[in-house]
């Protein structure tokens, strides 16, 4: 046997005694000494059979599924080693355990490579620069290209790569420079095994010329026509039986070829496949030309008929198109006039203001001249004094409205769950009063056993507990206590009551300054009608207990239905809310 190539074994002992993350840049010296036998010659096989035996072409094949954008060199490195791969396998003759190299190492070799086919696919569409899509562009070619140069140099190898999920998943992208990569290997595959169609399963096989289909079907780059053309006239070409697959499963490819690539470069590869597929059909030729005029006799009824439907409905379009313009025309004129007058509203109110303030400064130095000089100082701080009671007064005034038009909407659902609460009362109250009362049943009496134990228990418990004698003086003494601390309590209970009638009679006089306040008028619209409301504590009561007077009166005209559910109210009671519900809450003497 003849010694193996010292550089081979050296570069071995490196990497089996080297970190894991440098292993990828030392397998890079593999391509210099490739390179250094020429291609075919004894001496390369010899090298390559000693990368192989030192399984050097293992730890190739194992690095291209790492994460190269953590490692040094990143996927440049990942793509110079692809390359170095195939260049490895290709023109290598294993003897011995060949069945391990061919049936499992070259498989896992072309699993690898498409695995990194993808990985450099997936970053090139999702990279945004323009320098880095290059460069993942060329990796990517540079991937394709070792691809192509592994299966042309064993070409059972073909079948394996359309087989493979990852090969699939390349060809089956709308980026169009990889898929046009893509097919190209597919076109080098059909070139090198012509007949590896009719060797893959059927489902690959579908996905391959659905894939081709699609693609003619979704674009309109001719790049990717072009390509998808060649490769359908390629499979037309070499394998006949598949011919018929195409014209059964795609029933207007024809129609699609013919309308929608027609002069777009590749007129003559497009011509050659489309008498293809209709040699296959020249049987039914008159069968096709029947239906494609009775589409056109379709087409046209439909698009007549279409035109006259816009037609008739043109007349309205015009006038809802005119309407909308009027009506926004209008809106713009509006909106203009609006703004005219705002601008001339406060243009008038800011001369106004300039004519009060000049007027406000020539009275100012009218009275400075009729004032004595010795007077000026004191005159000015009683104008100031004034004029700032006058700016604490209005702003006292505009807290005071703001707090009362704050608090106003809580008054008013403060008042309506009172209401919600009342009648859910009075419903409650109903409900219990109409439960019937449980029959009564007489207690059990007592055997003469029982009553024998009973009394037993009751005398061994006055032995254990003798009652304590009290004389007639301690009697005496303990009534009196009892009679002082009774009256304490009724003078304090009384003194109470007193107080909570006051509270209530200040609660009923607030509640009504409140009311008579949300239901005042405006300042502007104020009269001394109202001012008299206001100062007087007669009249406010007398004209409530008026209205509340004509409320009963209404309540009792009300005819029966709206006195449904109110069984259980007494006759001369009206209920609160039939009186809250049109006037409010009368109080009148500290009752609600």
């Amino acid at each position: 046997l003849a010694a193996a190539d010292p550089r081979v074994l050296a570069l071995a002992a490196q990497v089996t005694e080297s970190r894991e993350q440098d292993i990828p840049l030392l397998l890079l010296k593999l391509k210099g000494i490739l390179n250094s036998a020429s291609l075919g010659s004894e001496e390369s096989k010899k090298i390559k059979q000693d990368i192989y035996d030192y399984d050097l072409t293992q730890y190739c094949m194992l690095v291209l599924r790492q994460d190269h954008s953590q490692l040094r060199g990143g996927w440049a490195t990942a793509a110079r080693l692809a390359e170095i791969l195939s260049h490895c396998c290709v023109g290598l003759e294993v003897k011995e355990d060949a069945e391990e190299f061919y049936k499992k190492f070259l498989p896992s070799a072309i699993d690898n490579l498409l695995f990194l086919g993808r990985r450099l696919q997936a970053r090139f569409i999702r990279t945004i620069k323009d320098e880095e899509k290059q460069d993942f562009l060329q990796w990517f070619r540079t991937v394709t290209d070792a691809i192509c140069w592994l299966f042309g140099g064993h070409i059972q190898l073909a079948a394996c790569v359309l087989q493979n999920d990852h090969f699939l998943q390349l060809l089956i992208t709308d980026d169009v420079e990889t898929a046009v990569m893509m097919m190209s290997v597919l076109h080098n595959i059909l070139r090198v095994n012509s007949s590896v169609l009719l060797q893959v399963d059927e489902e690959t096989l579908h996905s391959v010329l659905d894939e081709l289909v699609y693609k003619l079907s979704s674009t309109t780059n001719p790049v990717i026509g072009n390509a998808a053309t060649k490769l359908l006239l390629l499979v037309a070409k070499f394998c006949k039986q598949l011919v018929k697959l195409l014209t059964a499963r795609y029933k207007g490819l024809k129609e699609l070829l013919s309308k929608q690539w027609t002069g777009k470069g590749f007129d003559r590869d497009l011509s050659q496949l489309l008498d293809l597929l209709y040699l296959e059909q020249s049987n039914g030729k008159g069968e096709v030309q029947r239906q494609h005029q009775a589409a056109c006799i379709i087409q046209a009824m439909w698009r007549g008929f279409q035109t006259r439907k816009r037609l008739k409905k043109l007349p309205q379009a015009v006038t809802t198109l005119q309407r909308s313009f009027r009506a926004k025309r209008e809106q713009e004129l509006q909106h203009l006039k609006k703004q005219k007058e705002d601008e001339a509203l406060k243009l008038q109110m800011q001369l106004q203001r300039q004519r009060a303030m000049r007027l406000f400064h020539e009275r100012q130095l009218a009275l400075l001249e009729i004032i004595h000089a010795s007077q000026v100082n004191k005159y000015m701080e009683e104008m100031e004094g004034k004029s700032a009671l006058t700016i604490q007064r209005f702003w006292r005034g505009y807290r005071a409205r703001r707090n009362f038009h704050q608090q106003r909407q809580f008054l008013k659902e403060y008042k309506a769950a009172v209401v919600i609460q009342r009648a859910a009362c009075k419903f409650l109250e109903k409900r219990r009063r109409r439960r019937p009362l449980s029959p009564w049943k007489d207690p059990k009496g007592l055997t003469d056993e029982q009553r024998l134990a009973l009394q037993q228990k009751v005398d061994d418990y006055i032995k254990l507990h003798p009652a304590s004698q009290m004389s007639e003086e301690m009697s005496k003494e303990l009534h009196m206590q009892a009679q002082e601390k009774l009256a304490q309590f009724l003078l304090r209970s009384r003194l109470d009551q007193r107080a909570a009638q006051r509270r209530e009679t200040l609660l009923a006089q607030v509640n009504t300054d409140v009311e008579l306040l949300m239901n005042a008028p405006g300042l502007a619209e104020t009269t001394k009608k109202d001012l008299d409301v206001f100062m007087s504590r007669s009249i406010p009561v007398a004209t409530k207990a008026r209205q509340s007077h004509n409320t009963m009166l209404k309540y009792t005209h009300w005819p029966w239905w709206k006195k449904l559910g109110d069984e259980f109210v007494e006759d001369d009671v009206i209920p609160d809310d039939a009186l809250n519900a049109e006037l409010g809450t009368l109080f009148i003497g500290g009752r609600k």
